[in-house]
């Protein structure tokens, strides 16, 4: 029953909400693109490997050869079976990952020079219909299909790092108004939303440590401590506090004028393991909770928060903030928590919980086009089982009632929820008076 499941769903299109994939260079034309995953160099140094052997500044040929030598110690992981499949489907290679065979995957990932028709290989064989991407704030969105690679601003940067003095030249630069107070760090922001929107955006994105509190933006209040910032001067803490979430409740004012869902992806803490390799050092944080964004969620009505949460444990308050909040949207499985052990109690939990209407079933995350098929395979496995057990065995549906159900979580919601099948959001005129900065 599960591999009838899994058949039917591996005929339909991929729709991609969440990835880091550079629509310049979507697919990965060495072998050394795609094991230079951070999944990989991380466990490579979780085994045993030095982390200095696995960065970007050892020559290239070594650093292969290094984590071709550990890839055997990770084959009970499921990222080994992601990085498997990417060399059957992709490459046709049926050996065993190691020094070995390190050789012929370099040559038969090397697409150096049919790069073009390689990246449409790969989404064609791939069947994706629409990818998410992760854009910088400042980033032109021009030279890319946005029907196909669907832009998304991420806004980590103009939170977190507003008091760095490249943050404030960017956004300058970018919004053409020169930054230096509350009003113009508004209209700046406003203005970016707007030329999102007009480029085919269809989400607003923002990490968030654990100890994160959105609370109202008091502008009056606020209005010297983002001065300060914006001068590059030197903040006590609770400046700092102040700055991040006056900007951070600008944004989600902003989603409620442009009509974008704002994804919330909760409980990471950064560089907790400073000696790890690139993309390595970042870890969950339990101490979280949603207790602290239900002001958020009720002063956003109309706005719909996409939400994942990193510490898998979490997973249940997800779902009761889902099943009360009508805007509050469980997204996909992130990071830590995608793995197959955490994924399906997590998923019979939001299916047994929450109408289904509103549920997304995953994201790739991925960083090059090939990792989207072979994750989203592990998915629908997971899917599959989860469906089979509580919704035929247990209750008696039909596969077919399965089928219209997983259809919903993989295809149907996500483009419901961020638009795909409607017109642009809207474009209000970002105000510029003081009043409208208050809100």
């Amino acid at each position: 029953m599960e591999a009838r499941l899994v058949a039917e769903m591996e005929r339909w299109p991929i729709v991609d909400p969440h990835s880091h994939i550079d629509a310049h260079s979507p697919a990965a034309c060495t072998w050394d693109e795609i094991v230079s995953y951070h999944y990989y160099t991380e466990l490579a140094h979780s085994a045993g490997q030095p982390a200095a052997d696995l960065s970007p500044e050892m020559p290239r040929t070594e650093r292969l050869r290094r984590l071709a030598d550990r890839l055997p110690d990770l084959d009970n992981t499921v990222q080994h079976s992601w990085l498997s499949a990417i060399a059957r489907e992709f490459y046709g290679f049926e050996g065993r990952l190691d020094a070995s065979s390190l050789e012929e995957l370099v040559h038969r990932a090397d697409h150096r020079r049919d790069a073009p028709s390689w990246h449409e290989a790969v989404w064609a064989q791939s069947n994706l219909q629409a990818v998410f991407l992760t854009n910088d704030f400042d980033d032109p969105l021009e030279g890319f299909d946005t029907t196909r690679f669907i832009p998304c601003l991420r806004t980590d940067d103009l939170v977190f790092r507003l008091h760095e003095p490249r943050t404030v030249e960017r956004l300058s630069q970018a919004s053409q108004i020169e930054v230096d107070d509350l009003t113009s760090l508004r209209l700046a922001i406003g203005s970016r939303f707007a030329h999102f929107v007009s480029r085919g955006a269809r989400a607003c994105a923002i990490s968030l440590p654990p100890g994160f509190r959105p609370v109202p933006a008091a502008p009056r209040r606020a209005a010297t401590s983002v001065r300060r910032a914006l001068c590059g001067l030197p903040l006590r803490d609770d400046e700092h506090l102040e700055v991040q979430s006056t900007v951070f409740w600008f944004l989600a004012e902003f989603c409620a004028e442009f009509g974008l869902p704002f994804d919330l992806m909760i409980g990471v803490h950064r560089n907790v393991y400073p000696d790890g390799v690139d993309g390595g050092r970042d870890l969950l944080d339990r101490r979280v909770s949603l207790h602290d964004y239900a002001g958020l969620f009720r002063a956003f009505p109309g706005v719909t928060f996409p939400i994942s949460m990193l510490a898998a444990d979490a997973s249940a308050e997800l779902v009761a903030y889902a099943w009360i909040f009508p805007n509050v949207v469980p997204m996909g499985h992130w990071w830590y928590a995608n793995l197959p052990a955490w994924i399906e109690p997590d998923l019979r939990a939001r299916l047994q919980a929450i109408p289904k209407g509103k549920l997304i079933g995953y994201y790739s995350d991925a960083y090059k086009l090939e990792f989207i098929r072979p994750k989203f395979a592990m998915y629908r496995a997971c899917l599959a089982r989860v469906l089979a057990d509580d919704l035929i065995r247990r209750r008696g549906a039909t596969e077919h009632d399965a089928l219209a159900l997983a259809r919903l979580l993989l295809i149907d919601n996500p483009r419901r929820v961020f638009r795909l099948d409607k017109g642009p959001p809207v474009q209000p005129q970002i105000a510029d008076s003081s009043d409208q900065s208050a809100k």
